[in-house]
């Protein structure tokens, strides 16, 4: 496969006939089990103090978390995104408010940990214990629902 998700640049699958029956079950659990890897290594990683990449891993989670939900509503392959609010679309999911803005707000936490030359100053170990507490709440009630 050339992606994470499978999907080659025409959004076939390498080497499968477009209109194969995909196992939709293996992808939720691919997201889910990928999720829960990441999420512990956020947590590791923020008790260690770096919060930096503490906080992309939890980001990721709650990408991946998100995409076997957009998986399960749309019977196939999420779409390679790292858009928190636009996987919580796809999905279909009814978040409240405030997981809206918490969602939109850690999707900082992908491009710090992507791109560091365009920070202009790293989140503190504190602030990265604060931001996993907040994003733990969301991660738990996505793995719930799944």
């Amino acid at each position: 496969m050339s992606g994470c998700d499978g999907r080659q640049g025409d959004g076939d699958l390498q080497g499968v006939a477009p209109n194969r029956t995909m196992d939709i079950k293996k992808q939720i659990e691919y997201w889910r089990k990928g999720a829960a890897e990441d999420w512990a290594m956020a947590t590791d990683l923020i008790q260690r103090e770096k919060p930096r990449y503490g906080l992309f891993f939890a980001h990721l989670a709650l990408e991946k978390t998100l995409k076997a939900h957009v998986c399960r509503t749309t019977q196939d392959l999420a779409p390679r995104t790292h858009a928190l609010l636009r996987l919580v679309e796809l999905s279909q999911l009814r978040v409240s408010p405030e997981q809206r803005l918490l969602l939109s707000e850690f999707d900082r936490y992908q491009i710090e940990g992507r791109y560091p030359e365009d920070l202009i100053s790293p989140p503190s170990p504190e602030e990265g214990r604060v931001q996993l507490e907040k994003a733990r709440e969301i991660f738990q009630w996505l793995m719930q629902q799944l």
